[in-house]
């Protein structure tokens, strides 16, 4: 299923595309239920200034509140208008190296397909592999303008949704101690022996087994078994001595 359909733009180059999801959420559902008598909690809009009459979903409108109980109302027609064919298309402004951009940026990944000029797609998607260099661009999503970033891997086209500078909070400030050079030492040798290749297949969602074996069991009528404790670390105190054993650990 398409999250999108519209065209990629740099330049006079005009690419038709469409995104879709590159993630699936692999989360458990579990509903509200009242214990008493087992039935589903269901959540009903309702209206504030009519007795709290429930609303159908066709009378519900997206309003702005300007002033206290005063709204204007858009439709759906009202935000097309406002468009401009930049913002229905996603338009690259800039090329950039990935590795300037902070992790903390990125947001979604989508998968992009062409919908017709496949040839530009393909030097588009060639040209950034080769030069190793990701397009910036922006385009309105919904109601809400987006900054993207598209890049290449594996040879297909992904588009990364990226927050905006300003929408990223500030750190607290933290004072740290005097870093010792033998500290320093240590703990370098500990990340250089726990370096290895990073195998994403490697790592699996432990809880979410745990938790589909814990339901199979009560679906079978059987007690959910409590899980034993493993042993935890000693707390070490001193930071010289914690660093050596666990170099010492990890040989």
């Amino acid at each position: 299923m398409a999250y999108y359909k519209g065209a990629i733009t740099f330049g006079l180059v005009y690419i038709p595309i469409t995104l879709s999801a590159s993630i699936k959420e692999n989360d458990i559902g579990f509903n509200m239920i009242e214990k008493n008598t087992m039935s589903r909690v269901k959540y009903k809009k309702t209206c504030v200034d009519c007795d709290d009459k429930e609303v159908k979903n066709e009378d519900i409108v997206k309003g702005y509140q300007y002033e206290k109980g005063k709204y204007v109302i858009f439709t759906e027609k009202d935000f097309e208008k406002i468009k401009t064919p930049k913002d229905k298309n996603i338009t690259i402004e800039q090329f950039v190296n990935l590795d300037e951009i902070d992790p903390i940026y990125f947001d979604k990944a989508y998968y992009v397909t062409p919908t017709g000029g496949e040839k530009a797609y393909g030097v588009l998607l060639e040209a950034m592999q080769t030069k190793k260099k990701a397009g910036i661009a922006k385009t309105v999503l919904g109601t809400k303008e987006t900054l993207l970033l598209i890049r290449a891997r594996d040879g297909r086209m992904l588009v990364n949704t990226l927050y905006f500078f300003d929408e990223i909070q500030k750190s607290a400030e933290i004072k740290l101690p005097k870093i010792e050079k033998k500290e320093l030492e240590l703990a370098t040798s500990l990340i250089d022996q726990m370096t290895e290749p990073f195998k994403p297949e490697k790592y699996k969602d432990e809880y979410n087994e745990k938790l589909m074996k814990a339901i199979k069991r009560k679906i079978a009528g059987h007690e959910i078994v409590e899980q034993k404790e493993e042993a935890e670390p000693a707390k070490i105190i001193n930071l010289m001595e914690a660093l050596q054993k666990s170099l010492k650990q990890a040989k």
